[in-house]
């Protein structure tokens, strides 16, 4: 309860942040970039894998999925956040941006100390420089079979 109350929170500031908000101008148009991944998949569910608002890329939380939404990797935590950061670098790439431009990452898991033993990995993501973030064990995730859940903020003025 506590944290989706923070997570609301969280969401209202951020809302409050980014230019537009609260007012419909056809600028917006201008500086409101959507990327689907899986557009199938992002469709039923209702949401879209990332926006670029301005300098801003907001990308949702990437999971072990094939294109169909069906989970893979089903019980191989380590080989889930491989493939997490696979489509994250999807999404990067079509904003012409790269890891080195990642500024929080947050990550969700079922199973902390599976995943504090495969976070080694973020190492050959991230070299040295790594951005700010939460990690966080939860309950359970939106299928039963994904352990883990990476969400990612983007500063991409350079772009």
């Amino acid at each position: 309860m506590q944290a989706s109350i923070i997570a609301a929170a969280l969401t209202i500031i951020a809302a409050a942040a980014l230019p537009g908000c609260g007012a419909h101008s056809s600028s917006r148009q201008d500086t409101f970039a959507p990327f689907k991944l899986r557009p199938q998949v992002e469709d039923a569910y209702g949401y879209t894998h990332a926006i670029r608002v301005g300098d801003r890329i907001m990308i949702s939380g990437a999971v072990s999925m094939d294109d169909e939404g069906k989970p893979t990797a089903v019980g191989d935590l380590p080989q889930q956040v491989r493939n997490c950061y696979a489509d994250l670098a999807k999404v990067l790439k079509h904003y012409g941006c790269t890891f080195n431009d990642v500024v929080a990452e947050n990550i969700f898991t079922t199973d902390m100390p599976a995943f504090l033993k495969a976070s080694a990995y973020r190492a050959e993501i991230y070299g040295t420089r790594y951005p700010t973030g939460t990690w966080l064990e939860v309950k359970g995730l939106a299928l039963p079979e994904f352990m883990i859940e990476i969400e990612l903020e983007v500063h991409a003025k350079h772009r």
